[in-house]
Parts: structure tokens; sequence; C-alpha cells
């Protein structure tokens, strides 16, 4: 599964645009899109408030092998 794929349509579902999004989570629009896109480095608790604001919750194990995570390591489960 890829994020920023899951991310676009969880929006979409709710009927909100990205600057919708990035109004209602005060995350960066810039940053929405990048996700959206397939980028891979961000920071991960402006991750978490998007997936909070969709109802899910971020959880990075204690021994995952570096920080910061790369996108490709989570497991986003839907």
């Amino acid at each position: 599964m890829e994020l920023g794929k899951e991310m676009a349509k969880l929006r979409k579902n709710m009927k909100l645009t990205q600057v919708e999004l990035s109004k209602k989570t005060k995350v960066g629009l810039r940053l929405i899109r990048y996700i959206e896109q397939g980028g891979k480095n961000f920071r991960y608790d402006k991750l978490d408030v998007l997936l909070n604001f969709f109802g899910f919750h971020l959880e990075i194990e204690k021994n995952e092998p570096k920080i910061p995570y790369n996108a490709e390591q989570l497991e986003l489960k839907l």
C-alpha cells in the first residue's frame, strides 16, 4: 500500500481539497502535496496529525533500525 495514494483517497472520500485539509489540520499544503505525490522524507509528527484527522493513529516501534523513518518502512493498516 502506498501511503500517499491512501491519504489522497481518504481526503477525497471526505470531499476535501488539499487546501481545505491543510487549513483544518494546520499542516502545510506543500507537505500534503508532497506526501500524496509519493514523498518519503518528512516529519512523522505531521503525518500523525494528518492520520489523527482521518481517525487513525501512528505508532512507531521502539526497535526500528533508524530515525527518521522512511515511509516505505511504515505499514499503514486501513
